[in-house]
């Protein structure tokens, strides 16, 4: 069946599954979730485990998944974090597609969480099919905003060439970048996590493995939605 999706919003039971009274459990669960993998529990274990005890649905333990990470991730992440105010000059490298789908979420009023590293994550997936939303061109226009603002001299977009219609998203940034005069480039990419593992620039991403791989990131995502989109469904999860 054709996906025919106009937006990247809620799931129909997110409004229960992430109810108010879910939130104590869900922390808690993320807390002990971090910390089996810190004692090195094996990840599909200590999900299960966790999620067993108190029940949870799947897509509650998704969220428990991409919000989590170990206390050494934590440091180490938090050590090599650039603050928006500190972009000023820099060239800024863009995970494309993990920060593009996190804002039209959040535009969307989609759930968007706040992990325990301070990344504010969705639970949307493109599986291996992009396609244009409604908020797709509002978005854009909000992170090159964002960027401007922030002083950013150059932004350098990633895309993963495999996923469907990333010839026609690497079109559509372009032109946007030539219309408001963006010092930006886009490229397709077999890997865009290695680029950006590798590169002297600062990242923009919430992935974990580039996060544990690169240089030096920056939080744009959350960011942007704390700064910007007052409105969205924000559900904090990681109270450090």
């Amino acid at each position: 069946m054709p996906d025919k999706r106009t937006h990247r919003g809620p799931h129909p039971e997110d409004q229960r599954l992430f109810a108010p009274e879910a939130i104590g459990d869900l922390a808690a669960a993320l807390a002990d979730y971090s910390l089996l993998l810190t004692k090195g529990y094996a990840q599909k274990s200590a999900l299960k485990l966790v999620g067993d005890k108190l029940s949870l649905t799947e897509r509650q333990r998704l969220a428990i998944m991409r919000s989590a990470c170990l206390d050494e991730q934590l440091e180490s992440r938090s050590r090599r974090c650039i603050g928006i105010e500190e972009l000023a000059g820099k060239t800024v490298a863009v995970d494309g597609y993990n920060v593009l789908i996190t804002i039209e979420a959040a535009m969307s009023r989609g759930v968007i969480f706040r992990g325990r590293d301070g990344c504010f994550r969705d639970l949307a997936s493109v599986h291996g099919t992009y396609r244009k939303v409604t908020e797709t061109i509002p978005a854009v226009e909000l992170i090159g905003q964002f960027l401007r603002e922030a002083g950013a001299v150059e932004a350098l977009w990633l895309l993963d060439s495999p996923v469907s219609n990333s010839g026609r998203l690497k079109t559509l940034i372009g032109e946007l970048a030539r219309k408001n005069n963006w010092n930006w480039e886009i490229e397709l990419l077999l890997s865009p996590d290695a680029e950006l593992k590798k590169t002297d620039a600062v990242v923009a991403s919430s992935d974990s493995v580039v996060l544990d791989g690169c240089w030096k990131w920056t939080n744009l995502a959350a960011e942007i939605i704390t700064q910007k989109l007052s409105y969205a469904t924000v559900i904090d999860l990681g109270p450090e």
